[in-house]
C-alpha cells in the first residue's frame, strides 16, 4: 500500500471512530459511564472509563493510566471555552478512548445531569462541544401519607428530598411544612420524570399537586403563559402572596405564639408575640415578603435584629441572627431573599430564629394572617387552563396516597 493510500486509510479510520463515539453520544447510550473503573477492547482502542474520586483531578487520571501529559494540556486547551477541565466533581462519570499507541482518539467527561463535554482528535488537534443527555421524559404518579415530616415521607435519595424541597416550595404561601403538617396528612403529585436507557435518573417538573393538610385540600397546577411560569390553583388565581407562611425551610418550630409564654431566660411569664424557629447556626432566613429593612443591627434581648416594612402598614422581625446577610437600613429586598442567618445572639438559650409580624406596631400572630392571592390567569386563556387542569385532575384521582410512595407511570 503507497503512503497516501496508507494516509487515507488513517484518516477514514479516525473518522469511523468519530463517528461511533458522535452516534452514541446522540443517541444518549451512556451506559459507558459506569461506577466501576474499567478498561476494555473498543475495536482497535481501548476504552477507560470511571468516575472522578475525591480530591482527584485529570492530571492524577492521567498519571494513573500512564497518559501523555501533553495531550493532557492539549485537551485543557480545546475545552477551555466550553468547560474548564479543573473543574472535576466526585462521582462524576468520565471515558478515555486511546488508540494502540497510546494516544488519547477521545475524552467524555459527564459535567452534570443535563450535559456531557465531548472532547475528540481530529487531523487538525482536539476539538470540544457540550452535548445536551437526551433524556426519555415520562409522568409518574406518586401519592405519600405523612409521618414525621415531609422529607422522610416522600423518601430516602438526593431526588426525593428535591422533590419533597419542590412541593414545599409549591405551597409555601399556605402551608408551614413544620408546624402546620399533621402525621395521616396525604400529597398526591404528577411530575416529570426523566429516564435514560430506561432506568430512572431525576424528576423533573411538579406539573399538578395536592396537599391535604388538616382536613383542608389544597391543590396546585403548572401553568405557562405571556412566556412566565407559575402555579395556580382550582380558580386559576397564582398561589403566590403577598407573605410566605414561615422564613425558614423545613425548620421546627420550638414554641408558638402565646400572650403568656414562660420564658426559659427570665424564669417569668410573659407575652411573645412571635414565633421561635429552633434552626442550626448558619441556616439562612428570607424575607417573608417584599419591602424595605428599616433596621439591620443590636438591639437588646432580640440580638442582631432585621425589621423589614411593607406595605399595608406590616413590619417583620428577625431576631438573633448569627450575621446579616448583605443588607443594611433602607435596603430594598424582594420576597425570600436571603436576609440573615440563623444565630443564638440577644437573649437566647440556643440557636434559632425569633419571627414576628405587627400591623400598625400592633402584634399579631403570624399563623394567622391571611394575604391576598395573586394574580389570575388571562380569560382568554381560561379555557386552556381549564382543559390541562381537568387532565390533572384525571392523574391525580388515580393516585393513592400510601406509607411508601410508590411512582406509577
Amino acid at each position: 500500500m503507497k503512503g497516501g493510500q496508507r494516509g487515507i486509510m488513517k484518516r477514514i479510520l479516525i473518522t469511523a471512530v468519530f463517528l461511533i463515539t458522535a452516534f452514541l453520544m446522540m443517541r444518549g447510550d451512556f451506559d459507558i459511564f459506569n461506577k466501576q473503573e474499567n478498561a476494555g477492547e473498543y475495536g482497535k482502542y481501548r476504552e477507560i472509563s470511571g468516575t472522578v474520586r475525591k480530591g482527584e483531578t485529570l492530571f492524577n487520571i492521567f498519571k494513573r493510566y500512564n497518559l501523555n501529559i501533553t495531550e493532557l494540556f492539549r485537551i485543557k486547551e480545546a475545552s477551555a471555552n466550553i468547560h474548564k477541565l479543573r473543574e472535576l466533581y466526585p462521582g462524576q462519570p468520565y471515558k478515555i478512548i486511546i488508540d494502540d499507541n497510546n494516544r488519547i482518539n477521545s475524552f467524555i467527561y459527564w459535567i452534570n445531569d443535563d450535559s456531557v463535554l465531548n472532547i475528540y482528535r481530529t487531523e487538525s488537534g482536539f476539538c470540544a462541544e457540550k452535548k445536551d443527555v437526551e433524556y426519555e421524559k415520562r409522568t409518574l404518579h406518586l401519592g405519600g401519607v405523612i409521618k414525621d415530616n415531609l422529607i422522610s415521607s416522600v423518601g430516602n435519595g438526593s431526588e426525593n428530598i428535591m422533590l419533597a424541597l419542590q412541593l414545599s416550595d409549591i405551597f409555601a404561601w399556605d402551608i408551614d411544612f413544620t408546624s402546620d403538617l399533621r402525621n395521616g396528612d396525604a400529597f398526591k403529585i404528577a411530575v416529570e420524570g426523566f429516564y435514560l436507557n430506561g432506568e430512572f435518573k431525576k424528576y423533573g417538573n411538579i406539573l399538578s399537586a395536592e396537599f391535604v393538610n388538616n382536613g383542608e385540600a389544597y391543590r396546585a397546577y403548572r401553568f405557562e403563559h405571556d412566556g412566565k411560569v407559575d402555579y395556580y390553583d382550582d380558580e386559576g388565581k397564582s398561589l403566590r402572596r403577598a407573605f410566605l407562611k414561615a422564613p425558614l425551610s423545613f425548620r421546627r418550630v420550638s414554641s408558638g405564639f402565646s400572650i403568656n409564654r414562660f420564658h426559659p431566660v427570665l424564669k417569668i411569664y410573659r407575652p411573645h408575640h412571635g414565633l421561635d424557629y429552633a434552626a442550626p447556626v448558619g441556616t439562612p432566613v428570607s424575607a417573608i415578603g417584599d419591602g424595605t429593612v428599616v433596621f439591620a443591627g443590636k438591639k437588646g434581648q432580640y440580638g442582631n435584629l432585621v425589621i423589614i416594612k411593607h406595605p399595608n402598614g406590616y413590619k417583620t422581625y428577625y431576631g438573633h441572627l448569627s450575621r446579616f446577610g448583605g443588607i443594611k437600613s433602607g435596603t430594598k429586598v424582594r420576597q425570600g431573599q436571603i436576609i440573615g442567618y440563623v444565630g443564638s445572639t440577644g437573649l437566647a438559650t440556643g440557636p434559632h430564629l425569633h419571627y414576628e409580624m405587627r400591623v400598625s406596631n400592633r402584634p399579631v400572630n403570624p399563623v394567622t394572617v391571611k394575604s391576598l392571592k395573586g394574580n389570575s390567569i388571562p380569560k382568554k386563556l381560561m379555557a386552556e387552563f381549564r382543559g390541562f387542569k381537568n387532565q390533572m385532575d384525571g392523574r391525580l384521582a388515580s393516585i393513592t396516597p400510601t406509607a411508601v410512595v410508590l411512582a406509577k407511570k
